[in-house]
């Protein structure tokens, strides 16, 4: 079955729908099959991924994005994938292997106008759409915006991994504390709706530093989250396997060019081919943060 992670943190701004792009690339590109659910309503890793042109006809008509399984709530999770989603000039696939649910801005109306019923939540429904694709995928992966409303909970409550993009500031360690503190009242509000199955609520599993300037020494702030991620593990309120990735993502100009581009970086530069697995540049970071990513893996509950 699939590993389903939620990329998540309280603070905005950390870099988190690059992080999780080229990651989900990485993975794709060595051969895991990836489902990609864009869940910010800011739309950007769906604009990223299908570019303006595909996004502006699915923003134009509402269909074919999340929010249609609430409202007008006749559409499945499983009919909204986009499959082998990035596409050249001629439609040619370009990384077999990653997928997409889209989002669009229509997404907002999920906190605050939609009503359902009470007795099943967004995340209950949610949910139980998003079973039956499991076993097709090696991961599914969950792009939150920086809290925990309605469609966060969507992600968190399918999830079985969180994992918190973060810079060397104070900032992203305030962030991880508050999100920490949220998702031990959201597993308490949402506690009567699991199922034995499930096993145990989503918890943060690592943190990822992304975004690292050069010459920025970060040893201070990555041992004050060290600190911080210790205090959570013993309280139980973390993994307990929970760690600071190894793999540091390097801020680097190829990454904006990405997205103007509307590609993962692996498919941008020529970096990519000319150093191979051993280069030293952000792609290759990305490649070390996949593979760590994959060794990882949590333990059975």
């Amino acid at each position: 079955m699939a590993r389903k992670i939620s990329f998540l943190n309280y603070k905005g701004g950390v870099g988190k729908t690059s992080l999780i792009i080229n990651t989900a690339a990485a993975l794709a590109k060595m051969g895991k099959r990836v489902l990609l659910f864009d869940f910010d309503t800011q739309s950007n890793a769906s604009i990223w991924l299908l570019k303006l042109d595909r996004w502006n006809k699915i923003n134009a008509s509402g269909e074919g994005a999340i929010y249609s399984i609430f409202e007008p709530g006749k559409a499945q999770v499983k009919d909204l994938v986009i499959k082998d989603v990035l596409e050249g000039k001629s439609g040619e696939k370009l990384l077999p292997g990653l997928d997409l649910v889209p989002t669009t801005f229509n997404l907002v109306d999920l906190e605050n106008e939609y009503n359902g019923d009470p007795k099943r939540p967004p995340f209950l429904v949610f949910y139980e759409q998003v079973q039956p694709l499991e076993a097709q995928y090696d991961f599914i992966l969950f792009d939150c915006p920086p809290n925990i409303l309605r469609a966060s909970q969507c992600g968190v409550f399918t999830s079985n991994e969180i994992y918190v993009p973060a810079n060397p500031d104070a900032l992203s360690l305030i962030g991880f504390t508050l999100l920490t503190e949220k998702l031990h009242k959201f597993h308490q509000l949402s506690a009567s709706f699991r199922r034995a199955a499930m096993g145990l609520p989503a918890q943060v599993h690592g943190i990822i530093f992304n975004s690292i300037k050069q010459g920025v020494d970060i040893e201070v702030p990555k041992m004050r989250m060290q600190l911080r991620l210790n205090q959570f593990k013993t309280a139980k309120r973390a993994a307990p396997s929970a760690k600071i990735f190894n793999t540091q993502i390097r801020d680097a100009m190829v990454v904006r060019r990405a997205v103007a581009l509307g590609l993962p970086v692996s498919l941008v530069s020529a970096e990519a081919i000319e150093t191979g697995a051993s280069g030293d540049n952000v792609i290759n970071d990305y490649r070390k943060l996949a593979s760590e990513l994959v060794q990882h893996v949590p333990a059975a509950t």
